[in-house]
């Protein structure tokens, strides 16, 4: 018998108000579902705008045949990637990203038929911009670099949320990722630093993954890992044992993540790709999560 999920919700909008529904009723993928998916898949379900709050209630699994079937329509995208903007500001000491007309569209009328125009732009920035991908090349000379590194080892992994509230301390040793299923998978570790993005607070004293913790990562064959802090390393420090542990062993790292707690522990696919660039070892990504549950 197929799965669904049975539960009550109660929300709140900004600007005043709220809604309440009863005895809701959706198809499952998997065998389980966690809230914050559930509160995501209400919001894009419904098309409400200005949600403040989701509260689900009374949630429980049931035994029922599928309604609505598995078509791509039901599936649910979470952006993970944080927004690149003319001077932000993404890793203190780098320069900000420049970006502006190579053409405008005013410029650009003179050229074309009447009431033809374009825009091309013009970016100049670091590769260490935004959310990125650090592949092997980053730390090492002969490591691949962006284009050398296989399409599939940046999208549709399936991937797992380690959860490492940076109010309980900053390091995420080996006991954050002890029991969970981490072979062939994006590890991603949600720590909620990503609220303090584009603050002074954000580059200072991180959360940060251990050299122990990257030692246990290799071992347990995680494929990428991801977190929402401005660094997967210490930087109080100059040495940089994570990444040296894990690019060593082809494991991809992605920096700069947001939006991690709208996800649930599992039962997603993780994507984050660069383009394919030539000689260089870190790129800006459109990180995302594609959910399967609902």
């Amino acid at each position: 018998m197929d799965k669904r999920v049975q539960f009550d919700f109660a929300l709140t909008f900004s600007n005043g108000g709220g809604l309440q529904g009863q005895d809701f009723r959706l198809d499952l993928v998997g065998a389980e579902i966690s809230d914050a998916a559930l509160a995501d898949y209400i919001i894009a379900d419904l098309r409400l705008l200005m949600v403040e709050q989701v509260q689900i209630l009374n949630k429980r699994i049931i035994e029922e045949a599928h309604k609505r079937g598995t078509s791509p329509a039901a599936r649910l995208y979470v952006d993970l990637s944080h927004t690149i903007h003319d001077g932000l500001v993404t890793y203190k000491g780098l320069p900000a990203p420049i970006i502006c007309d190579y053409l405008s569209r005013e410029e650009s009328r003179s050229r074309y038929a009447p009431g033809t125009e374009f825009q091309i732009g013009k970016l100049e920035m670091v590769s260490n911009t935004g959310t990125y991908v650090d592949v092997p090349f980053h730390r090492y000379a002969h490591g691949h670099d962006l284009a050398q590194v296989h399409l599939e080892r940046f999208v549709d992994l399936p991937a797992v949320v380690i959860r490492a509230p940076y109010q309980s301390g900053l390091a995420v040793d080996v006991v954050a990722f002890a029991g969970a299923a981490l072979r062939g998978k994006a590890v991603l570790v949600h720590t909620g630093w990503a609220e303090h993005w584009n603050t002074s607070a954000y580059y200072e004293n991180h959360p940060y993954v251990t050299a122990a913790a990257a030692a246990y990562l290799v071992e347990q064959g995680a494929v990428l890992v991801g977190i929402d802090s401005h660094n997967i390393d210490d930087t109080r420090s100059n040495t940089r044992p994570v990444h040296t542990t894990l690019l060593a062993h082809e494991i991809l790292i992605c920096e700069h993540l947001c939006e991690l707690g709208r996800l649930p522990d599992t039962g997603f696919t993780f994507s984050a790709v660069p383009p394919k660039f030539s000689g260089m070892g870190t790129f800006p990504v459109r990180a995302f999560a594609r959910l399967q549950g609902v």
